[in-house]
């Protein structure tokens, strides 16, 4: 019964940082405005050295100088390879299903309210099994840095070929 407890305000805590954290952040300065929208009222577009099936959009913060909260619609089979970031990254799942395979982790199958934290520079991978929306939170200027199989540093192009 405590774990169940535990997990409960683990998730909660971490469910209000992720959603709310940067928009705190920017109401405490005065700069942010109120905001409700659903995400078929979202302008998705392309995202720089991101995958063309992950088009996604601003919904607070800047993601180039600091911190952000993003949405994106990710197709089926749409698959961001092993990559890392200088922020934290925190990526909630708000509808289908998706694998998160983590250095060192054993790969898990998140669900709609699913969620997945990703320290500084940890490397992973993210994969829309089938059609998501997620969220993602970057504690910082959001950067994305892909890696081969021996974490030599790769082009997005060269990330995104085919393997055969």
């Amino acid at each position: 019964m405590q774990l169940r407890i535990f997990v409960f305000r683990s998730v909660v805590t971490a469910l209000g940082a992720l959603c709310c954290g940067p928009a705190l952040a920017a109401d405490s300065a005065g700069a942010a405005a109120p905001l409700a929208r659903n995400i078929g009222q979202q302008k998705l577009g392309p995202f720089p050295g991101m995958p063309a099936c992950a088009p996604g959009a601003v919904l607070s913060g800047d993601p180039g100088s600091g911190r952000s909260l993003i949405t994106a619609r990710l197709s089926a089979g749409c698959k961001v390879p092993w990559h890392w970031h200088t922020p934290d990254e925190q990526v909630m799942l708000a509808s289908g299903t998706a694998k998160v395979e983590m250095k060192d982790a054993a790969a898990v199958m998140l669900h709609s309210g699913g969620y997945a934290m990703m320290p500084s520079r940890h490397v992973h991978q993210f994969t829309c099994t089938t059609a998501c929306v997620i969220f993602v939170s970057a504690s910082g200027a959001f950067d994305i840095h892909y890696v081969d199989a021996l974490g030599k540093e790769l082009t997005p192009e060269m990330a995104f070929k085919k393997k055969k």
